[in-house]
């Protein structure tokens, strides 16, 4: 039962944030999207504070179980950067009140440090399997690279998807992120 409610705070929390912004999104409105009373979050999360790092952790977690079951379907470096790719810019990554949650988060872990934590974890997580895969493919030097070069367009191209909600699809970001590395890796095409 303790894990039912906390499951239920967690996805109410993100429902809040969505609907109401994340300064909006107080213990009473949390709670009553729950159908749960106030107490309950102080029982299982101490405050306000902690439920939003749960929370967080939560998204956080939903992301490395995408990223892990698509990686371990990979058979190939390439494939491995691309199961990367296709977690991060999945359907349920991108799904409207998901991104609601990521959005607030991010703008909130700068001064947060328990938000601050788990978006460094999250980070840490992505290069890490960037760089894995392009250390079969790449010098080491060219690998570092190449990862923190993907990192920044996956999370670019995931941004301006969140924030223009027209002209770049989910799909398209997608598309140009798979492009970029491909680039990357047969850099010989386009040198001199």
């Amino acid at each position: 039962m303790e894990d039912l409610r906390r499951r239920q705070l967690i996805a109410a929390t993100i429902t809040s944030i969505h609907e109401q912004g994340f300064a909006n999104a107080t213990i009473s409105r949390i709670s009553r999207t729950a159908g749960l009373s106030g107490g309950i979050v102080a029982h299982y999360f101490d405050d306000k504070a902690g439920l939003l790092a749960a929370t967080m952790r939560s998204l956080a977690q939903d992301l490395l179980r995408e990223t892990v079951a698509r990686l371990k379907a990979a058979e190939t470096p390439e494939q491995r950067i691309d199961a990367v790719i296709l977690a991060n810019f999945s359907a349920d990554q991108n799904e409207p009140e998901n991104v609601s949650a990521w959005l607030a988060f991010w703008a909130e872990a700068r001064k947060t440090p328990a938000l601050w934590r788990i978006q460094k974890i999250n980070e840490r997580r992505l290069l890490s399997n960037l760089r894995h895969a392009f250390r079969q493919l790449l010098p080491d030097d060219e690998a570092k690279l190449a990862a923190a070069g993907l990192a920044a367009m996956i999370e670019g191209l995931w941004l301006r998807c969140a924030l223009s909600n027209g002209p770049l699809t989910i799909d398209q970001a997608r598309l140009i992120a798979r492009d970029y590395a491909r680039r990357l890796l047969h850099k010989d095409q386009f040198s001199q």
